[in-house]
């Protein structure tokens, strides 16, 4: 702590030429610690929308490409051409699901093995281990940072729903 203050109060932290140093130490102490405003760019937004996956069931969309990530919305296992969810439990409905997102992040210009994060939701985490097993199959060696989580109910009353993130680069 006291190396965060020395720093903080002294702006010694920097690797400054004697010349700057001496121009930092005449600024007031409102000066030096006034916020600076750096010019962001504006990131283009894009949707990423295919109609070989399940179209969105409320006001949003299949996915958005923000700079050089795409944000893939929740995957049901809805089968695209029925617009239902496929029967055959948990099971039927993660591989649905998976096939649906991998839809979604193709039709977004990238491959499954540039997920860098996902998010699950189960119905009922009893299901966690069947889920899981299917998860892995469908990754092979690429393992995505995981959260899963239970929740109250799901859209359609699905029982699994995955999220992703994805990079573009």
């Amino acid at each position: 702590m006291q190396s965060i203050a020395r720093c903080a109060t002294a702006a010694a932290c920097l690797p400054l030429h004697r010349a700057s140093r001496s121009a930092v130490q005449n600024l007031t102490t409102a000066q030096r610690f006034a916020p600076s405003f750096v010019p962001i760019r504006k990131m283009s937004l894009s949707i990423v929308s295919t109609p070989d996956a399940p179209a969105a069931v409320g006001p949003y969309n299949q996915a958005i490409k923000a700079g050089n990530l795409l944000f893939a919305s929740g995957s049901l296992g809805i089968n695209p051409a029925t617009g239902k969810l496929v029967d055959g439990g948990v099971e039927a409905q993660t591989k649905q699901a998976l096939k649906n997102m991998k839809t979604v992040i193709e039709a977004g210009g990238a491959t499954i093995d540039k997920v860098v994060k996902t998010t699950v939701f189960l119905a009922d985490m009893n299901d966690f281990a069947a889920m899981n097993a299917i998860y892995a199959e469908f990754f092979g060696g690429h393992k995505p940072a995981r959260s899963a989580v239970q929740v109250a109910r799901l859209p359609l009353d699905g029982r699994f729903e995955i999220e992703c993130i994805v990079s573009l680069a």
